[in-house]
């Protein structure tokens, strides 16, 4: 950035430098094109001052007519008098004298000769098929000083052309001649002086006139330009050259080698030296020591920078750093396993004596059953048990399964519909069921409600559809997205009053609130009876095994 900001200082001095330089320029060129037609019509005055009219004598129009053939840029001579009548002229204006000849008298430029001044120059008004001129007309007077009318010169303006070849000039430059009103009389392009908006070519006139020159700037032919004027004769005309202002992409501005590329070309070098060196001695090293971390990252201790050894201190202090790292994270990592493993055989000893407990406590609540007597009291013990020991399924399956913290709901739906119809099955008749279970990894307190609501539903279909008749009992479990249903369909009679009004029903309502879901009972076409239960899906989480972690990796190179 520095380079660059010098680099813009400098290119912002030689801009100003040239551009004042091509002010200049074009300033005296525009003085040496108005002396160069101004050397030519001051030699045309004298011509004219030659040929007064005691000169001309009686061989006027043959006399005229010979300096006009001999004499180069000269188009036309004639002699006018005080009336402004052609009093001769050369043969192509006496041929066919122009319409503004024949009325010069009221002609703006033969009126100021009648004035007083000595020499004027106008531009004669254009003809078809002719070239355009520009007049010099010099007033002749009398011994006394009385007008005695003109002496005039027909000049084609081609002849008084400014020379653009000047090598002084700066590129693509244009050149022309005005009068004093700033209208042009000749020009190598027009468009290079059609200035747009209103101010036109007017106001630098003036200026000219008081100092003989004058510089400005406009936009013509899609360009801003620079103009020089500068007069050429009295105040009639005057030449102006037109160059091209320096843009922000000239040369000056943005010198492509000494103010940009040689600078940044010195930077590049020390930038190349600099990068060379740092990645031999520094960012070789640090890509060694980033795969290295990569490895870490991916749970791989054993790997170490044993090359960084021939690194530079800084780096063999970091690589020493990522040794020591790797090292506390493979013992912690060890010590954790241990500890996890420790945990996960506690726990699993937990939830197995829970469920011997469980288990224990189902047997007696069997003995106490088979010693009642009462047939309500009976059926009661009896469902108290089956929900215990959904209970302890429930523990049996956490121990056995992969975490203990999770289980699947399909598998332990799958074994807790059957432990319920092996219970029944010794009262002589026949139940099949069959359980259709969509796979949902769900924690233990979201599983003991889904359980006992099962396990309720289930018993109220072998009490009313089931009792004294088999039958065909259907499970299906169901996750759609953010909500579940779980049905237990039987072939029995039909809903009765009884199951709604049950203390079963009431259970299972408590047990689908716990789950953020609501209960519904619905008869089947043909017989039979659903009991749905449709709750929010649990979230779901997928059980890490502690054996997927691996076993730590050993200490060593």
């Amino acid at each position: 950035m520095p380079i660059l900001l010098l680099g813009a200082f400098q290119a912002q001095a030689q801009f100003r430098a040239q551009d004042i330089e091509r002010r200049s320029d074009l300033q005296l060129a525009a003085e040496r094109t108005a002396a160069s037609a101004k050397a030519r019509l001051d030699s045309t005055g004298v011509l004219l001052q030659a040929l007064r009219p005691e000169a001309l004598e009686i061989f006027c129009e043959a006399r005229l007519s010979a300096l006009v053939t001999q004499l180069e840029g000269l188009d036309g001579l004639a002699r006018l008098t005080p009336t402004g009548q052609t009093a001769c002229a050369s043969q192509g204006l006496a041929r066919a004298p122009p319409a503004w000849l024949a009325e010069a008298r009221s002609s703006i430029w033969f009126q100021r000769l009648r004035a007083g001044e000595s020499t004027v120059l106008a531009r004669a008004p254009g003809q078809p098929g002719q070239p355009p001129h520009l007049v010099v007309a010099l007033r002749l007077e009398r011994p006394l000083g009385a007008f005695d009318g003109a002496m005039i010169a027909l000049i084609p303006l081609s002849a008084l052309q400014p020379n653009v070849a000047d090598p002084a000039l700066p590129p693509d430059s244009e050149a022309a001649l005005t009068d004093a009103d700033g209208k042009i009389l000749t020009a190598t392009n027009m468009e290079a002086f059609t200035l747009s908006g209103s101010r036109g070519l007017t106001g630098w006139v003036q200026r000219a006139r008081a100092s003989g020159s004058a510089i400005f700037e406009g936009r013509s032919d899609g360009r801003h330009r620079i103009f020089a004027g500068a007069a050429v004769a009295g105040r009639d005309v005057y030449a102006l050259l037109s160059a091209p202002a320096p843009g922000l992409l000239s040369w000056a501005r943005l010198n492509p080698f000494s103010l940009v590329l040689a600078p940044l070309l010195a930077w590049g070098l020390a930038f190349g030296m600099v990068m060379w060196v740092s990645e031999r001695i520094i960012v070789r090293w640090l890509d060694y020591l980033e795969r290295i971390a990569a490895i870490y990252a991916r749970g791989r201790f054993s790997v170490r920078p044993i090359q960084a050894v021939n690194a530079p201190s800084e780096i063999r202090v970091l690589a020493k750093t990522l040794d020591e790292l790797a090292e506390t994270i493979t013992t912690r990592d060890a010590a954790l396993l241990s500890s996890l493993a420790e945990k996960d055989a506690l726990m699993r000893e937990i939830h197995h004596r829970v469920k011997n407990n469980l288990q224990i406590i189902s047997s007696l609540l069997s003995m106490q059953q088979r010693a009642l007597k009462d047939a309500p009291a009976k059926a009661a013990v009896g469902d108290t048990r089956q929900r215990i020991a959904a209970l302890a399924l429930i523990y049996r399956t956490l121990y056995q399964s992969a975490d203990l913290r999770y289980a699947d709901a399909r598998i332990f739906l799958t074994e807790l519909v059957g432990q319920l119809i092996a219970s029944e099955s010794g009262k002589g008749y026949l139940v099949t069921s069959s359980v259709e279970a969509d796979s949902l990894v769900v924690d233990p307190d979201k599983l003991a409600p889904l359980a006992l609501w099962l396990v309720e539903a289930v018993t109220n279909a072998q009490k009313h559809a089931f009792a004294g008749r088999g039958g065909d009992l259907k499970v299906r479990f169901k996750v759609n997205g953010d909500t579940s249903v779980l049905e237990v369909q039987d072939d029995g009679p039909g809903v009765s009053e009884s199951v709604r009004a049950g203390v079963g029903r009431t259970l299972m309502g408590a047990f689908a609130k716990q789950l953020r879901g609501e209960v519904d009972f619905l008869p089947v076409e043909g017989g039979g009876t659903i009991a749905r239960m449709t709750f929010a899906t649990p979230e779901a989480v997928v059980p890490v095994d502690p054996a997927d972690l691996g076993t730590p990796p050993a200490p060593g190179r």
